[in-house]
């Protein structure tokens, strides 16, 4: 069915792909960030500016993966019980003081060092759980049927000597930082902190807090994207709103780019006579691109800002405020981890079925915000939110994630596997 275009922004050539744009980019930006050295404690969501090389085996000896009792396994008779006499102890952090003899048990624990054998000789090299004995007085049973080697826990088999176990680019999550632990680590190379000038424009603007005047809104933006920029570990510089005057927000710019790494603006992107941000960036550098084959969020400027020391990389991000979370989480987030050095700068996407139909334009890449729900039959199945509006905000506080529709698709039906990124891989 034919219809009127709403679409103010047709002119001035064709719509580019989010790919190639990114690409472009991407192409452009190298790390920016030096290194510095920051306690374990607080490396947590940092960059890792340095490969970590391990110095030490883990374990650093065998040792028992379960409470039990150590044996040899040639005294253990293959198919009928065996009777040892207990002849030590061992725990974790108090091994056996001495040699373990053949034809005897050492009673041990989890994490306790397996016993040598007398002589220098191999010890113990099996582990019978205690769930599988029966203790008479001194003598412990054995329960037919381990295989030798059972339970034990090899030196070594965690990390070897010499192994690099993180590497740079990675973005250090708990079990990373855990793992740098374990082989001794206290400190740990890191890329600094990015440090990044965030304002929004517009005279429709409030802080929260102050009295609404007739026709204002408060700045949910600028809170929503310095939250973002903080949980990817940037230093985030707040300048507040800035009026619809193209000096005022020129000015703002110049002199934001003279101790930041990054500029980052919200509103004022578009082509309306009120939408200066894009004329004072031009004014004071160049764009690389702006108009993208997306929705929500066609209107991002992705350019930079010139001084004497060099360029500053500058993104634009739109108005409304699901158009500005989604745009950051696609578009500006490889952009600020590939600047401090990231490795993997893409989230990863789950495929799930559709609990709906959709339609749309081809040529455009969509993202819908979705909750995932069990299907009957156990399959994971991503449920639409009801409003589609990219002012709607509460539908990213409902929605578990985004499904991302490619360019080539037209017609979803209930069933088609679908892409989908969770929240948690936006972090």
């Amino acid at each position: 069915m034919a219809q009127l275009t709403n679409d103010c922004f047709a002119g001035g050539g064709p719509l580019m792909r989010m790919a190639d744009a990114l690409d472009l980019i991407l192409s452009r930006l190298t790390r920016i960030t030096e290194s510095e050295v920051v306690p374990l404690g607080h490396a947590v969501d940092r960059i890792l500016a340095a490969p970590v090389v391990s110095a030490i085996d883990v374990p650093q000896q065998d040792n028992s993966a379960v409470d039990g009792y150590a044996v040899y396994f040639d005294d253990l008779k293959p198919n009928a019980e065996t009777r040892l006499p207990v002849a030590g102890r061992a725990a974790a952090g108090h091994p056996l003081d001495g040699p373990a003899r053949r034809g005897t048990a050492i009673r041990i624990f989890t994490g306790a060092v397996m016993p040598g054998g007398e002589g220098g000789a191999p010890g113990p090299d099996t582990v019978m759980m205690q769930e599988d004995c029966r203790l008479e007085g001194d003598t412990v049973v054995v329960m037919p049927g381990i295989t030798r080697g059972a339970n034990r826990r090899l030196r070594g088999e965690d990390v070897t000597a010499g192994r690099t176990i993180l590497e740079a680019g990675v973005r250090l999550r708990p079990q990373d930082i855990g793992l740098a632990a374990s082989v001794g680590v206290t400190t740990l190379h890191v890329s600094q902190k990015l440090r990044v000038a965030l304002f929004s424009t517009g005279d429709e603007l409030t802080e929260p807090g102050e009295p609404l005047r007739t026709g204002a809104i408060y700045d949910a933006n600028r809170f929503a994207i310095m939250a973002m920029l903080q949980q990817l570990g940037c230093q985030v510089t707040d300048l507040g709103i800035l009026p619809d005057r193209r000096e005022v927000i020129r000015l703002s710019l110049s002199a934001a780019a003279q101790d930041n790494d990054l500029l980052i603006t919200s509103g004022g992107v578009s082509v309306g006579d009120e939408d200066h941000v894009k004329a004072a960036v031009e004014a004071l550098g160049r764009l690389h691109l702006w108009r993208l084959a997306i929705r929500p969020g066609r209107p991002v400027a992705l350019g930079q800002v010139d001084t004497e020391a060099g360029s500053v990389p500058f993104i634009g991000l739109p108005g409304n405020p699901v158009a500005v979370m989604v745009t950051f989480l696609r578009i500006a987030r490889p952009m600020i981890l590939k600047l401090m050095g990231a490795r993997d700068l893409a989230p990863r996407m789950f495929r799930v079925r559709s609990g709906f139909g959709y339609r749309k334009k081809k040529e455009r890449r969509e993202w819908l915000r979705a909750r995932i729900v069990p299907g009957e039959d156990g399959e994971l199945v991503a449920r639409k939110y009801p409003h589609e509006g990219a002012g709607i905000l509460t539908s990213m506080v409902e929605a578990d994630g985004l499904i991302e529709l490619p360019e080539e698709l037209v017609q979803l039906s209930p069933g088609d596997p679908v892409d989908f990124v969770p929240f948690s891989e936006l972090r």
